[in-house]
């Protein structure tokens, strides 16, 4: 098939420096786009915040207080609850709705909201959904609105739109409201044009620049609802960041309510972006019940695995918090593919599927070069938290029992769980296992990205249904055996860690990276990561194509994905070694593994060799610049392999590194250990709400300054605005001087309100010129 494939797509005969400009995902044949999973909250006192006024109000609540007042239950879980529900005028309360009077929408923004109420919106005339009084109440006599922030981003971007801003400013609107969305819980938006992979953009530096100023976009929206919609004057404070994992509150109130109660009060209604919003909203809570028993199913795996040996086990909460994670996918299309899919020739469906199945099996074994270097997400486990049934997530549904057992054991070696040279974990009783982790000093242990264990990455293959066999419809048949099994359902998407964009259904055919937890900086750490991304798929292409790799190096067994993949859930763990078959089937992994130092026989494991997770990034590397040299410097990408190098080499470089070192510095603390699992977690959700946020947003005007200075010099807004309507908006300032103003406002208070409306409607403006040039580079391509 793989000749097959080089006939079809021009590759015969001798590999030369034409080929290597045809491949799919060369620089001047992709682009790329982003979806950023978002987290918000609300500052305000209970009294006038909608996530604990709406626990109080339900049923659930009120039973327990009348059960608690009549003796029928004891009152500790009452008094967990009233515990959660305190707070001063400046608590946060993270994924609440925000409330406040309808009459403050405009014109546009109420007929926005009309529509996006409809039963279809495809349909007028199918009246309104079903659940629609659950977002209006009467207070004081005057009907408001209740919303989730996601909602609210679109709404306000509406209001702008009809505020009377000069034309081009509300077309550009207009046009970018379908782009704020939601995921699970939290809101999603994603990229308002496809940013071209060449050097007019700069490789990897135009999806972070379009990811950085969406971000940008949706902090000055959040703003102008917090003031023009009356959250401000009504004791509520929205705010809009970057963050990895479920915010603790939120997992703390998810023990004390039941799994219905958490889906009313967390699960998005989808108002935006899908016809039948409701039809959306239950495919949402289908998903969290499905997940939510699938870690319950992960425990008879542990037992199994002989991991769980007796019944001293915490069992997980019928509610799942793992839908409440947040990252960034990175997507990228092939022109070149997109063109072989149209042109009604010997590619087809088939052919694409088999060359993006082999290409992800490829892919994956390089994906541990991105963990904590270009992304992390990083937490703080206590000794009482190393149950392994909450520690180790969804990995039993990802991995081979053998690399899990592996994983567990490494894991508590790392930990040093060991009492009197026996290992040790935890009880069950938190008090106990705090007592003895203070009479033992067992400190627990740091992980530079738990988001990858604690949310259901990839699905694992079963012997009888191979998921990236090249076959068409071997997702479905994966996905249906898995929902016998009780771990997924057919309706989900198909989680991959890289995952296949198929032409027909995406418009475009490519890949998307869903790996990305949390970037220290957009220009930083997701511009070079996108531009490795897509440096690995073309070198993947190339190896497929030149006949360098086949699907039968790579076997399609269970045992074979996880042997693979275990390394890279190793590096997010921050493990030192990994174990792989002296005779495992994965012929490719073996050549990797080769090439890096200190491999040796393992003495744990017969018929194993032991290799360490960095000697083996290093030889990824290696790899990459021997076997892809033409493409490195077809790329110049020896400065970015440099950079990864370095950041290999010394983690601190990483983004693991430099986000623990943001937290390190606001709570004083010398090393993450020093602190107790709770210190160290909720100081990182303070740093992504502020000092991360304000980083991004001036990284985003920096981006905005850049462009200003090319709108100056060369007057290329949309509809030639630069002709009247810049004077106009600006006021007759310099842009350069507004943007000087703007930046400054920021370093001094971490807020623009000053110049928010201004900016607001040039940042619109500036991303209707990246998206035009974007289309101008695409005709070109």
């Amino acid at each position: 098939m793989e000749t097959r494939l080089g006939m079809v797509m021009g590759f015969e005969g001798a590999w030369n420096e034409r080929s290597l400009g045809a491949l799919p995902f060369a620089p001047d044949d992709a682009t790329a786009g982003s979806e950023s999973e978002l987290q918000v909250a609300v500052m305000g006192s209970p009294e006038n915040v909608d996530l604990p006024i709406m626990i109080r109000e339900s049923s659930h609540y009120q039973n327990l207080t009348r059960r608690t007042a009549s003796g029928d239950t004891a009152g500790a879980s009452l008094v967990e609850l009233e515990r959660y529900l305190q707070g001063g005028p400046d608590a946060v309360w993270e994924n609440s709705w925000v409330r406040f009077p309808l009459d403050r929408l405009g014109a546009f923004a109420r007929h926005t909201l009309d529509r996006d109420l409809l039963a279809d919106k495809a349909d007028p005339d199918s009246g309104r959904r079903k659940d629609s009084p659950d977002f209006f109440f009467i207070r004081n006599g005057q009907e408001w609105l209740r919303v989730p922030i996601s909602y609210l981003l679109k709404l306000s971007l509406a209001d702008l739109a009809g505020s009377g801003v000069q034309p081009p400013v509300r077309r550009l609107a207009e046009k970018f409201l379908d782009h704020f969305l939601n995921d699970n819980t939290s809101p999603e938006t994603f990229s308002f044009y496809p940013a071209p992979m060449n050097a007019a953009f700069r490789g990897g530096r135009g999806v972070a620049r379009e990811t950085s100023q969406r971000f940008l976009l949706s902090q000055l929206l959040l703003d102008h609802a917090n003031e023009s919609f009356g959250l401000l004057e009504h004791g509520q404070r929205a705010m809009i960041y970057f963050a990895p994992m479920p915010p603790a509150r939120q997992k703390r109130l998810n023990e004390l309510i039941p799994d219905a109660h958490y889906r009313d009060l967390f699960m998005n209604p989808c108002l935006s972006g899908w016809d039948r919003g409701e039809t959306k909203k239950e495919y949402m809570g289908l998903c969290h019940r499905i997940l939510s028993r699938s870690q319950l199913n992960t425990i008879a795996k542990l037992r199994e695995s002989g991991i769980l040996t007796n019944n001293l086990v915490v069992l997980p909460n019928t509610s799942n918090t793992c839908l409440a994670n947040n990252g960034t996918h990175i997507s990228l299309g092939s022109a070149r593919l997109g063109e072989l899919m149209q042109g009604g020739g010997d590619f087809g469906p088939a052919e694409e599927k088999y060359l993006g199945d082999l290409t992800i099996k490829i892919v994956e074994h390089f994906l541990p070069l991105f963990v904590g270097t270009y992304s992390a997400a990083p937490l703080r486990m206590d000794f009482e938290d190393f149950h392994p049934e909450k520690a180790l997530g969804f990995l039993p549904h990802e991995l081979d029992y053998s690399h899990l057992r592996m994983i567990w054991r490494r894991w508590k070696k790392k930990a040093r769980l060991k009492v009197f040279g026996q290992p040790l974990t935890p009880f069950g009783p938190p008090l106990m296992d705090r007592a003895v982790a203070r009479l033992f000093r067992l400190k627990g242990d740091f992980i530079p990205d738990f988001r990858l264990l604690d949310y259901m990455t990839t699905l694992m293959s079963t012997h009888r249904c191979p998921v990236l066999n090249g076959e068409l419809g071997n997702d479905l048949r994966l996905k249906r055996e898995l929902a016998s099994m009780g771990v997924f359902h057919e309706s989900m998407s198909t989680y991959l860690l890289y995952k296949q964009r198929a032409f027909a259904t995406m418009g475009f055919s490519g890949f998307e990276g869903r790996f990305y937890s949390l970037f220290d900086s957009l220009e930083e750490d997701m511009r070079p990561a996108a531009t490795l991304q897509q440096l690995l798929s073309a070198l993947a292409c190339k190896l497929i194509l030149s006949g360098r790799v086949t699907r039968a190096a790579i076997p399609d067994t269970p045992e074979v994905e996880s042997e693979r993949r275990q390394i890279f859930f190793a590096t997010a763990i921050s493990l030192p070694t990994f174990f792989v078959r002296r005779d495992s089937g994965n012929a490719f992994l073996l050549d990797l593994v080769s090439r890096a130092d200190r491999v040796r026989p393992s003495r744990r494991y017969p018929g194993h060799v032991r290799a360490h997770v960095p000697e083996y990034r290093l030889a990824l590397l290696d790899f990459i610049e021997r076997e892809g040299a033409d493409l490195v410097e077809l790329f110049g990408a020896a400065g970015l392999l440099a950079d990864l190098r370095a950041r290999i080499l010394d983690p601190r470089l990483g983004a693991a590194g430099k986000l623990t070192r943001r937290v390190l510095d606001r709570t004083g603390a010398r090393s993450p250990l020093s602190l107790r699992g709770r210190e160290f977690n909720m100081a990182a959700e303070d740093v992504y709400r502020d000092g991360l946020r304000r980083s991004y947003l001036a990284e985003a005007l920096e981006y905005l300054r850049e462009d200003c200075a090319t709108v100056r010099d060369f007057g290329c807004l949309p509809d030639q605005f630069c002709r009247g309507g810049l004077a106009a908006l600006l006021g007759g300032r310099d842009i350069l001087d507004f943007i000087r103003e703007a930046d400054e406002e920021l370093r001094l208070t971490g807020e623009l309100s000053a110049c928010r409306r201004t900016l607001t409607q040039l940042l619109l403006l500036v991303v209707g010129m990246h998206r035009d040039n974007a289309r101008i580079r695409g005709r070109k391509s």
